[in-house]
């Protein structure tokens, strides 16, 4: 009995369908926690973190622990912490129109140099979480940037000086945890 040539492509293609869906769900199931969604442990981190009422950018308690970048939603805020704690620099940021969900994140990537969701060039882009679609980091203007964006854009370009851009592309490499509290 002869089998045909399209008889042995279909059940190649088949085979190699079915393989790369069973790749694709090993890799699903062993994607390292915090790595662009927010990890389960990361619960109060959701509250929002007490703050010192005599130092409004001191570091809010329950942020975490360890080296870490701490990124306050209701007060632009961004802490680099370093590993025994200690606030290494701290600075007001601008947030694009979309949020990440309080959480932790892990680096996802970054990038030298490229053009934002809104047009305006940027630099030392650190990426850390996707809401629906829309990538989420940190990214400092180049130069003068132009007229203002177009405010109905959705971005996730959370907006720092070219100092703190140098400072988070400095201490924010892949990998690297983001805190991201209310």
């Amino acid at each position: 009995m002869a089998v045909s040539s399209s008889t042995v492509v279909a059940g190649l293609t088949g085979a190699a369908v079915a393989t790369v869906g069973f790749l694709a769900y090993q890799a699903s199931a062993n994607v390292p926690p915090g790595l662009g969604r927010p990890h389960a442990a990361a619960s109060t981190a959701a509250e929002k973190a007490p703050r010192d009422k005599a130092h409004p950018t001191a570091l809010p308690r329950r942020s975490g622990n360890g080296r870490r970048v701490v990124y306050s939603l209701d007060d632009d805020r961004v802490w680099l912490v370093g590993m025994a704690g200690n606030v290494e620099r701290t600075f007001p940021v601008t947030p694009g129109r979309v949020d990440p969900p309080p959480g932790t994140y892990g680096v996802t990537t970054r990038s030298a140099a490229v053009t934002g969701t809104d047009g305006t060039p940027v630099e030392h882009v650190v990426r850390f979480a996707t809401v629906d679609g829309v990538t989420i980091g940190f990214s400092a203007a180049v130069g003068d940037s132009g007229p203002a964006p177009d405010s109905t854009v959705r971005t996730g370009g959370i907006r720092e000086s070219r100092a703190d851009g140098d400072a988070m592309w400095d201490f924010a490499t892949i990998g690297q945890r983001v805190v991201v509290i209310r």
